[in-house]
């Protein structure tokens, strides 16, 4: 009898880790399908952004290089505030170049990003709740991608282990906080640029003239 019990418990403990298994399997597979519909939703979205957010990045560039000469040149206190000026807007532009040169590595290669955004969604301990956000941006067009991606990890319960581990993801910590919040910001930073950058370099120049004349 007591072989027969320990039979018995072995064969439901062996059930169980069946079981449990299979349970772990179909999760990570659904993960992987998930992350794999997102990486195709984002890939073309950056690819099709590259042209626009070249032009953001180019357009102010002449610009500034009128505001940093105009700085050089002048003299006073008004050089100090002209240059000070030229080389926030170029750190700027700087920093939205960087941005967009390592997300556009990011998407190079389809399958390792889909790879890291599975891992990703592990790293929250929340698979089902991830899971379900990965498959709400999997859907629609991807005109919006940075946004939706903001406002749905917002939302998110993020462990203290998810900035540690992050890091490890090259490609994927792109399109998830804190680096997704950083974009965002530096990109809107950028497009306020092209505007201010204009409007300043033609101030510079009425002054350098009024000066000059």
């Amino acid at each position: 009898m007591g072989t027969s019990w320990r039979r018995g418990a072995a064969s439901w403990g062996q059930r169980a880790n069946a079981a449990a298994h299979s349970a772990a399997q179909r999760a990570d597979d659904t993960t992987g399908e998930a992350s794999e519909r997102l990486a195709r939703v984002i890939v073309p979205a950056v690819r099709l952004l590259r042209w626009p957010t070249g032009v953001v990045m180019v357009l102010p560039l002449p610009f500034i290089a009128i505001v940093l000469v105009a700085g050089l040149r002048g003299e006073g206190w008004g050089r100090v505030l002209v240059l000070i000026v030229g080389v926030v807007m170029a750190l700027v532009s700087a920093a939205f170049w960087g941005r967009r040169r390592r997300i556009l590595q990011a998407v190079e290669e389809p399958a390792l990003l889909a790879d890291e955004l599975r891992q990703l969604a592990n790293l929250t301990g929340r698979v089902d709740q991830t899971n379900d956000t990965l498959r709400d941006l999997a859907g629609g067009g991807g005109w919006r991608i940075f946004s939706r991606l903001r406002a749905a990890w917002r939302g998110a319960t993020l462990p203290a282990r998810w900035l540690d581990q992050i890091g490890d993801l090259p490609r994927a910590r792109y399109f998830a906080p804190p680096k997704i919040g950083t974009t965002i910001s530096v990109t809107v930073a950028a497009l306020w640029l092209v505007p201010a950058s204009i409007v300043f370099a033609v101030v510079v120049l009425i002054g350098s003239l009024a000066g000059s004349v």
